[in-house]
């Protein structure tokens, strides 16, 4: 889940004394197993979600599924109430690029791009992961958008390991975008997860020196989610507060994956592939 870097600091429940790094909470290996149950869960339904989705069902219903499913599961959502965020994922569709609030009016369509974002809590850690879903046919345009939003997500991850720095994925994913013609949104980051659902270190998809070039460390775990679009990279918040749409009308499209960092390189949390 993205989510304005103001709100970083927000706690989901009182945290213990940790080992840190500037702030960075280095998962044990016990910690790091829950988290790989957490996160499977939230792939799990994020997979479920990408088989059955079709023209004619609307968001409310997928937000629907995806509650019953987590908590089948053992888990609770992440999102829902975080922040006062109403639903357990959320759901983007075209030129919506993040926290679209799921509802019973807003249908799916064939030739949506459809962003599908959720979390989930489990036995005091979290796993959040999102998919973009291109519904029945789209455009040339908007599958090669989905197609390299994933693309750029790998490019990222494929940069993680122990010594390496937040700055070389996010060249990797910036350089990559770029190269295919579409555009980084810059507003949203990704972040680290695990205790909370927001923690440090912000998780850039382009280059800055806004924030510290942190080293990566063993047990880190990130929540890495390059989001781009077809046009402009800007946004804007529509009255509900939380759905953010491209500010010329363009297509978005978001991947994101929950990864933890190891001594020889990474290990995807959320990987759908497995589960």
């Amino acid at each position: 889940m993205n989510i304005f870097s103001s709100l970083l600091s927000g706690k989901t429940q009182q945290p213990e004394v940790k080992k840190q790094r500037r702030g960075i909470e280095i998962k044990s290996e016990r910690e790091i197993e829950i988290m790989r149950q957490a996160s499977k869960i939230v792939a799990t339904v994020l997979k479920e979600i990408s088989q059955m989705v079709q023209p004619g069902m609307t968001t409310a219903d997928l937000d629907s599924y995806a509650e019953k499913r987590i908590r089948a599961l053992g888990a609770t959502p992440s999102f829902k109430g975080y922040h006062g965020f109403p639903g357990s994922i959320c759901s983007s569709i075209n030129h919506e690029v993040v926290h679209g609030i799921p509802k019973a009016k807003k249908v799916i369509r064939a030739g949506d791009v459809l962003k599908v974002d959720t979390g989930a809590y489990y036995q005091g850690f979290h796993g959040d992961s999102c998919i973009t879903i291109a519904v029945v046919e789209v455009t040339p345009e908007a599958a090669k958008l989905i197609r390299v939003a994933e693309e750029a997500l790998y490019k990222g991850i494929e940069q993680v390991k122990a010594g390496a720095y937040l700055l070389d994925l996010a060249g990797a994913i910036e350089d990559h975008v770029k190269s295919n013609g579409f555009s980084v949104v810059e507003e949203f980051t990704g972040h680290g997860v695990g205790r909370n659902l927001h923690e440090a270190p912000s998780v850039f998809n382009f280059r800055t020196r806004e924030m510290p070039n942190v080293k990566l460390r063993s047990g880190m775990t990130l929540a890495i989610e390059p989001i781009l679009n077809a046009g402009s990279k800007y946004t804007r918040t529509l009255s509900d507060k939380w759905t953010a749409v491209t500010v010329d009308n363009a297509l978005s499209a978001q991947f994101e994956h929950t990864v933890l960092v190891t001594d020889s390189g990474y290990e995807i949390l959320t990987d759908r592939s497995k589960v």
